[in-house]
């Protein structure tokens, strides 16, 4: 209140300020359709990042343009339920201004929109310690902005102008509602007329054909899965029955390795791209030897989870809402049947190795909830090559982690869902290498080839890689195959023209296997691509993965019989009554570990007088705290065998722990507890160091 005291008052004739009111409240509706045009443009402006775009889209796709501004307008008659109106209609701006901004400030690190869903990454891009998403200026620009407008909408509230005219308690309530009303109408009308699409299968394209403000709202509203027509117990039953019924083989089980390569592609697709040697010659081996093919995912330029929900589960992402991010979603609430629930069904081991944060994109949850055992994310990693940039941990260390999660199940077959980080963007406009293995030519200006040059030389480094986790899975000794896959193309603005197969959607596969499996190459989807594999090695497993298996074998997967067939299945085990599992819970979530080696505490000292007291264990890594008596304290991370940590934060007797910690201040694993032993409470002699 002091502050709002200080603020100058603006001395304006009372006659003129009183003429003014009086043209708003005249004219508002004919101002609040011209706010809204106005507020409309900008946001596409903002969006699209040019004036000249937004008037593209305007001349190109009026009527789209039109609709956008109505669902503004419709917000806008929300002022007329109260007298501060001029209070309310800045905070209605302010709030579509707000979003048109969050959705261009992303837009320039990634291919893929704002959407609701986003609203539920932000805990996870905030607790990113390097983040290429937003920088700590953007971040403060943001927090200032935000500040400055909600101390202006505060003093609004408390000085700024009341309506005097008289309230129609009864018809200014039912013109607000009319409006609301007909925004479904007018929704429909437009969906119907081809000038709006109610499915985006191109998330980007689409909010670039109609519109931010519908897209997002869209994103808002259109969440989950619509409950397919004609589902019933009898159309599960029906799905079920065109399964593939073959019972698993009863022989020995090869492993199985699924790894996701991050934005990776085949660069030498890039019409306009030229390179001094092959950026992927093992990669382009295993394609030539072993199965492969295009692998058409659900998302250009981000959005990994989505692809990796896909190949998982089986489940198809055209079927949810515009920008769903399941894992955000539907499995925060409930569990879900995956290849990892189906292989342990008969014998199998499952791991995830991911050398990112566990708790980005809420996976820690969601591998859970697909029945996994074990999840060996970075924090349980002792991570210490990076990027250039710094930006990503390089994939290197994820061989013997794969390794190691296999060794950690002795006598049983594994499945491990290995996640690479190394492809990912941003990807650096100025030149960074300075001796790069590959040099790349053709791109359009100095700063585009300096991205495709950085790009291109990590996806040399990844095919280095692939070789060797490979190399290391034979030496192990044991029948192994393992299937790498692109998530999908780079955040480098790809378009169709730009690329041999002529679909920003498609990324490729390849496999490996040291024990002679036939070579089957074909194009499929990214729900697909397990059900082939599984299919290939003789197992038959999953409500899911039988039916593609089924539809794959008679080659009817784009048939609209198997389409309906895969909706209601997937939407039965999601959000329907699981007529599949006849009402049971089938797969319930597990109980997931985190890592797969302990972590201990072996002993602790101090050296003579000094303010540290070293601890010497095993498995630390740079996510490792300290925690004395159940509290965190400060810690110095020394080496995976070696923590630090102040004198004066732990006495004789108390009880220490270290943790591994995730973001949010979650635990992923902790040592068993040790007592400190202090030598000092009884004798001055000095501790030997081990």
């Amino acid at each position: 209140m002091k502050l709002l005291q200080r603020i100058p008052k603006l001395h304006i004739n009372q006659e003129k300020k009183a003429r003014i009111i009086a043209v708003f409240n005249r004219y508002s509706l004919f101002i609040h359709v011209l706010l809204s045009m106005v507020l409309c443009f900008t946001i596409e402006a903002i969006s699209r990042h040019s004036v000249l775009k937004a008037l593209s889209f305007f001349g190109g796709h009026t009527l789209a343009f039109v609709y956008n501004s109505f669902i503004i307008f419709a917000s806008l008659s929300l002022v007329y339920l109260i007298r501060r109106r001029a209070f309310l209609r800045i905070i209605i701006c302010g709030f579509w201004l707000f979003l048109g901004t969050i959705n261009g400030c992303i837009l320039s690190n990634r291919v893929t929109p704002f959407g609701y869903t986003d609203l539920k990454c932000i805990n996870d891009l905030l607790s990113m310690q390097n983040t290429n998403y937003f920088t700590a200026q953007e971040a403060t620009l943001v927090v200032c902005v935000t500040a400055l407008f909600f101390i202006f909408c505060t003093y609004m509230f408390i000085k700024g102008p009341k309506f005097q005219g008289e309230r129609k308690k009864i018809l200014t309530p039912c013109l607000v509602g009319f409006c609301f009303l007909m925004l479904p109408v007018t929704t429909q009308a437009a969906q119907n007329s081809n000038i709006l699409a109610s499915y985006f299968a191109n998330i980007a394209q689409g909010y670039e054909n109609y519109g931010f403000v519908y897209g997002f709202s869209t994103s808002v509203i259109d969440r989950g899965m619509a409950r397919p027509k004609g589902y019933s117990e009898d159309s599960v039953t029906a799905a079920q029955q065109v399964s593939k019924k073959e019972a698993t083989a009863n022989e020995a089980k090869p492993n199985i390795v699924v790894v996701l390569l991050e934005s990776f592609i085949d660069p030498t697709e890039v019409n306009f791209l030229n390179f001094s040697k092959d950026p992927i010659p093992n990669f382009r081996k295993l394609s030539n030897d072993f199965s492969s093919g295009y692998l058409t995912v659900p998302v250009v330029g981000a959005g990994t989870a989505n692809t990796e929900f896909e190949i998982l589960t089986g489940m198809s992402m055209q079927y949810f809402g515009t920008g769903e991010y399941p894992y955000k979603t539907i499995l925060k609430q409930t569990d879900c049947e995956s290849i990892a629930s189906n292989l342990s069904k008969i014998g199998y081991g499952t791991h995830v190795v991911h050398n990112n944060g566990g708790n980005f994109y809420s996976r820690a949850n969601a591998f859970s909830m697909m029945g996994f055992d074990s999840f060996t994310s970075k924090e349980l990693m002792d991570i210490r090559e990076y990027t250039p940039l710094g930006s990503w941990p390089t994939d290197d260390i994820l061989i013997d982690e794969t390794v190691k999660a296999m060794d950690a199940t002795e006598g049983q077959p594994d499945f491990v869902y290995t996640i690479t980080v190394q492809g990912h963007g941003d990807y650096p406009k100025e030149k960074v290498l300075a001796h790069p293995e590959v040099l790349v030519t053709g791109a359009k200006d100095e700063a585009s080839n300096n991205q495709w040059e950085y790009y291109v030389n990590m996806l040399h480094e990844v095919d280095q890689f692939i070789n060797n986790l490979t190399t290391a899975l034979d030496e192990r000794g044991e029948n192994t195959i393992v299937v790498f896959f692109g998530d999908h193309l780079p955040s480098l603005g790809l378009e169709e023209s730009d690329l041999a197969s002529g679909n920003t959607f498609l990324t490729k596969y390849a496999t490996w296997n040291n024990f002679g499996l036939a070579k089957q190459d074909a194009d499929l989807a990214a729900y697909e691509l397990l059900a082939s594999t599984t299919n290939a090695l003789n197992i038959h497993e999953g409500t899911i993965f039988t039916f593609e298996q089924a539809g794959l074998e008679q080659d009817v997967q784009g048939s609209e019989g198997y389409l309906m067939g895969l909706n209601h299945l997937q939407y039965d085990l999601l959000y329907g009554d699981r007529h599949a599992y006849h009402g049971e819970d089938l797969y319930p979530a597990s109980d997931l570990v985190m890592g797969v080696e302990d972590t201990s505490i072996v002993n602790m000292w101090r050296t003579g007088t000094s303010d540290y007291i070293t601890l010497s264990g095993q498995n630390f890594t740079r996510w490792s705290k300290i925690y004395v008596n159940g509290v965190k304290v400060p810690t110095i991370y020394i080496s995976s065998s070696r923590l630090r940590m102040n004198a004066k934060d732990v006495k004789d007797g108390d009880t220490v722990v270290v943790n591994q910690m995730g973001s949010g201040n979650s635990i992923f694993r902790s040592t068993p507890e040790f007592i400190y032993d202090d030598p000092y409470a009884e004798s001055t002699e000095t501790q030997p160091m081990e």
